[in-house]
């Protein structure tokens, strides 16, 4: 089983910086993809940023030129830079990763906690 730990939300200004992080533990797993979520306040969770194990970056429109994904595969680490930040990045950021036991088994998924990013205008 795989265990995601976030850090790095927390209050900025328009037009600020926040680096998040996401850290993978646990045994014998080999990731797969590591992705970025948000959610709002009544919204649905929606993917802000993925990455697969070979590095391919992939963004949701609203957050093109302005975020940006990398990992270390080493440290099984995925880091999201979230520049010039808007309120509506305003949100509870997740973490997921998709994940393997067996080099040929099944896919499984997990989920951290959820770090707050809050953008003040």
């Amino acid at each position: 089983q795989v265990q995601l730990v976030e850090s790095g939300g927390g209050l900025v200004q328009a037009g600020g910086s926040l680096r998040l992080s996401c850290a993978a533990s646990g045994s014998g797993f080999s990731i797969k993809a590591m992705d970025w979520y948000r959610q709002a306040p009544g919204k649905q969770r929606d993917l802000v940023a993925s990455l697969t194990s070979i590095g391919w970056p992939n963004y949701a429109d609203s957050v093109k030129g302005r975020f940006t994904i990398s990992g270390d595969n080493a440290k099984n680490t995925v880091y999201l830079q979230m520049n010039s930040l808007k309120p509506e990045d305003t949100a509870v950021y997740y973490c997921h990763a998709k994940y393997r036991m067996l080099a040929l088994g099944p896919e499984y998924n997990a989920w951290g906690q959820g770090t707050q990013v809050t953008v003040s205008s």
